[in-house]
C-alpha cells in the first residue's frame, strides 16, 4: 500500500483506519474465538498496520484518523469483549498522540455514536440489542474530514451531538 501510494501519489499523506467487528452478548457466552477476532480486528490490526505506514506518514508529517467507538467511553453491558477491544484502540491512540508528534505524524481518535454503517447487523456473534437511530455515515466522514484539517486529536462520542 505504502508503495503503491507512494509511486502513484509521491507518498502518503494520511490513513483513515475505519475497519471493524462487532460482537454482541455477555461474555460468559463469547467464545475465545470471537474474542480474539475483536481483539485483532479492531485493535491489533491497526497496530500492526501502523507500523508499517508511519515511516511514510512521517515523511510528508501526515495523520492517523482511527475510528474506535462509543463503548470506548460510555460501557454498556452485553458488550464487554467488544468494548474492551475498542478502548484498547483508544487507549493507543491517546499514546500514539505523543509518541508520534516527535515525527509530524497528527493521530486523532474518533468515537462516533451508532452510525447507521450495517455492522450491528453482521455480529461475530449474538443479536443487536435495541439500538436508536444511528448517525448518518456521510455527516460522520464529514466531521472526521473536518478534524484532520483542523488538527483535532480527538472527536468524543458527545462531539457528534
Amino acid at each position: 500500500m505504502v508503495a503503491a501510494a507512494t509511486e502513484r501519489h509521491g507518498g502518503l499523506d494520511g490513513l483513515v483506519n475505519a475497519a471493524g467487528v462487532v460482537a454482541f452478548g455477555p461474555l460468559l457466552d463469547t467464545d475465545d474465538a470471537v474474542i480474539e477476532e475483536l481483539f485483532l480486528t479492531n485493535a491489533l490490526g491497526p497496530l500492526f498496520l501502523l507500523r508499517r505506514v508511519v515511516p511514510a506518514l512521517a515523511q510528508r508529517r501526515g495523520f492517523v484518523a482511527q475510528v474506535s467507538a462509543v463503548v470506548a467511553e460510555q460501557l454498556l453491558p452485553g458488550m464487554a469483549a467488544y468494548a474492551a477491544s475498542k478502548a484498547a484502540l483508544t487507549a493507543a491512540d491517546k499514546a500514539l498522540t505523543r509518541e508520534l508528534r516527535r515525527c509530524g505524524v497528527d493521530v486523532i481518535d474518533i468515537r462516533p455514536p451508532h452510525t447507521e454503517t450495517g455492522l450491528a447487523g453482521r455480529p461475530l456473534a449474538g443479536t443487536a440489542p435495541p439500538l436508536p437511530q444511528g448517525l448518518d455515515p456521510d455527516a460522520v466522514a464529514r466531521q472526521i474530514l473536518d478534524a484532520v484539517e483542523s488538527g483535532r486529536p480527538e472527536l468524543a462520542s458527545t462531539d457528534f451531538a
